[in-house]
């Protein structure tokens, strides 16, 4: 079957790809200020951009069907900016679970987490956790950007990793959505270099607004994006998270 958009699909054919022991992709990303250039849901557009290549390509070796996805994340840290909306830990919690349970009474007993938004990365470490033992089921969770950290690094020429609004997101943006860019605020996206927390080597943690970090809503340096590069990320990291699905975590 080539479709892969679990809400493209009929109630039996999903079914049938339950009894199949399909793989069950579930996007997340965020709604939040992305700078003066890029619109809010760039978190949410990427991370559904990079599952539905991975789905393509490793339904070559298994079925793979990706869920709608959550637009909504942990987003409080751009909150003093507007334009964005945010779940409490509580809410991303009851909500990732009642998804999951939906898909275990279906039939499926593989799924993988998909997060496009570093704000998510800690919660999700431990609600993977949580979710497993309360559906006992092994619930995976990787971030597109993580899997393809290596392509991610090769690729950007200012930075050696995503930061946000930055040299990476825009080029993907320019890639996946070049209507939603604003060029005409691109000369002004730009901001200091970060380090995403849930990658950091500090051994001091404390939740700082990102309006203390950057005045544009910026960090890294969007005036250097491409297409070009934006389309080797997307590929790169579609390419590592199917090989993630194809190597089957689960079984393990």
């Amino acid at each position: 079957m080539s479709e892969v958009q679990w809400n493209r699909l009929t109630a039996a054919e999903l079914r049938a790809l339950a009894a199949q022991d399909a793989v069950v992709l579930v996007p997340i990303g965020a709604t939040e200020q992305h700078g003066p250039h890029l619109p809010t849901g760039v978190d949410d557009f990427l991370a559904t951009e990079v599952c539905h290549r991975a789905a393509t390509l490793a339904a070559e070796h298994t079925d793979v069907v990706v869920t709608p996805s959550i637009p909504t994340g942990l987003s409080e840290h751009h909150m003093p900016f507007g334009g964005t909306l945010t779940l409490s830990l509580p809410t991303l919690h009851a909500l990732l679970r009642d998804l999951c349970r939906s898909v275990v009474r279906v039939g499926f007993s593989r799924i993988l987490i998909a997060n496009g938004h570093g704000g998510n990365m800690t919660a999700l470490n431990a609600l993977t956790t949580e979710l497993t033992v309360e559906l006992s089921t092994p619930i995976a969770f990787a971030s597109y950007f993580g899997a393809g950290r290596e392509v991610v690094r090769d690729t950007l020429e200012s930075q050696s990793g995503l930061m946000h609004a930055c040299e990476g997101e825009t080029s993907m943006m320019m890639a996946a959505h070049p209507d939603l860019i604003r060029d005409e605020h691109l000369a002004e996206a730009h901001g200091p270099r970060i380090t995403l927390p849930a990658e950091s080597t500090e051994p001091l943690f404390m939740a700082v607004p990102f309006d203390r970090i950057t005045r544009t809503g910026v960090a890294g340096d969007a005036r250097v994006a491409t297409a070009e590069k934006g389309e080797r990320i997307l590929a790169g990291c579609a390419a590592a998270l199917a090989d993630i699905i194809v190597r089957d975590p689960w079984a393990k």
